[in-house]
């Protein structure tokens, strides 16, 4: 990680060009500058947190798999009350955020109704049961509170993560390529810790359920009309890039 104190971000337009491109730089650095990266992915997703639920300043914001938490720092330095829950001990890095838990989104040490706000972002393919993850992120939320959930769907150019595009050509045959052109085995494996979760499936189970409404389904990154492109089956596979769903806690 550098050693530098991250540059002071500005809120850009959501969605616009300007913002698409500059989060796409950022994505292009993340291995050599991790720093910059993330904490301009953290200041983006907690303006769209805020543009849909106001300001987080007070509130109690839960961060589910948000690894060495760039995340939780932005909702605290925004005046939250916020706490990270990371299953993966080497992912929380050297310096985690005060107060991180090491734990599994499938069983957070949590009571009911504690969160505000529950925040997860590209997590849900990582998880081999997409569903119960869902259903404790909605347990931990209040009655009314907000559930941001984004993940990067199958089908799209991202899909694979580190060994993408080659994805779409299968997934042993993307990993071999990766360890052959870098010299060392890819950090993500399919049905391991890399799952096939696709957009028109999670909507299904998310529309089905009586614990959340869906409040927007759109992609998090798309630079124009970011909530048609997932209206349109088949085509939203691939070019939404990576679903956002912000959701809203129903009364038990």
């Amino acid at each position: 990680m550098s050693d530098t104190a991250p540059r002071p971000f500005t809120a850009m337009k959501d969605p616009s060009f300007q913002r698409s491109l500059a989060l796409f730089r950022a994505f292009l650095h993340e291995q050599d500058d991790p720093q910059s990266c993330y904490s301009l992915l953290a200041t983006d997703a907690a303006e769209q947190v805020e543009a849909y639920d106001g300001p987080v300043a007070g509130r109690t914001v839960i961060d589910v798999g948000g690894g060495n938490g760039y995340f939780t720092e932005e909702f605290r330095r925004r005046g939250a009350h916020a706490y990270l829950f990371e299953p993966d001990i080497t992912e929380l890095g050297e310096k985690p955020p005060e107060g991180s838990v090491v734990a599994d989104g499938y069983l957070l040490p949590l009571s009911d109704g504690v969160a505000d706000v529950t925040f997860s972002s590209n997590v849900l393919e990582h998880v081999a049961d997409p569903e119960t993850f869902l259903s404790e992120l909605a347990r931990v939320t209040r009655p009314g509170g907000l559930i941001y959930v984004s993940f990067t769907n199958w089908l799209s150019p991202w899909g694979g993560h580190e060994w993408a595009p080659w994805h779409y050509f299968g997934a042993e045959r993307a990993r071999a390529r990766y360890r052959r052109r870098t010299g060392k085995a890819a950090k993500h494996t399919l049905g391991e810790n890399l799952f096939a979760v696709h957009i028109g499936t999670t909507l299904r189970q998310v529309r089905a359920r009586d614990d959340v409404t869906v409040v927007s389904a759109r992609s998090r990154y798309w630079p124009f009309l970011a909530e048609t492109v997932v209206k349109a089956p088949g085509i939203r596979e691939l070019a939404t890039w990576n679903l956002l769903l912000i959701l809203r806690r129903c009364p038990p």
